[in-house]
């Protein structure tokens, strides 16, 4: 009787780990989202025909920028090495969001070639320099 009762325990157990790892597996697959440059995002051809939700950075251009952040919108284009994107943005606008500065937009480019993001974060190079009040403060804490 007890032995019948440990093997039943023993495949509930299986079963319920097997269903847990596949929904845990199942569901990183849908959540994951490539992040590429630019320049690899407008050379590869793999991404010229895609309508997936993809992750890029870039830098924002000079030339072609409008930002509103009353409307919740910006314009801009997202530049690479080689390469330039347009980007049209929906949303709330960082505060240190303007031209010249590294961003990861995320969206979708639509049948016209620009991309719509609903996602936009902005990076803070000087964080990571060497030198700034940030990177000193980060030396003496490791």
């Amino acid at each position: 009787m007890r032995s019948n009762i440990k093997i039943k325990l023993s495949v509930a157990g299986v079963i319920l780990l097997g269903a847990f790892g596949y929904l845990a597996f199942a569901g990183m697959q849908k959540g994951w989202v490539y992040f590429v440059g630019v320049d690899q995002f407008m050379g590869d051809q793999q991404y010229a025909t895609s309508q997936a939700r993809i992750r890029l950075h870039g830098k924002v251009a000079t030339e072609g920028f409008d930002s509103s952040a009353a409307a919740l919108s910006a314009k801009f284009n997202l530049a690479g090495a080689a390469h330039q994107l347009p980007v049209v943005y929906r949303g709330a606008i960082p505060d240190m969001f303007q031209a010249g500065r590294d961003v990861v937009v995320e969206g979708h480019r639509d049948d016209a070639g620009v991309f719509q993001a609903d996602v936009l974060m902005t990076k803070c190079a000087s964080k990571y320099e060497p030198g700034s009040p940030h990177a000193a403060k980060a030396e003496k804490q490791s």
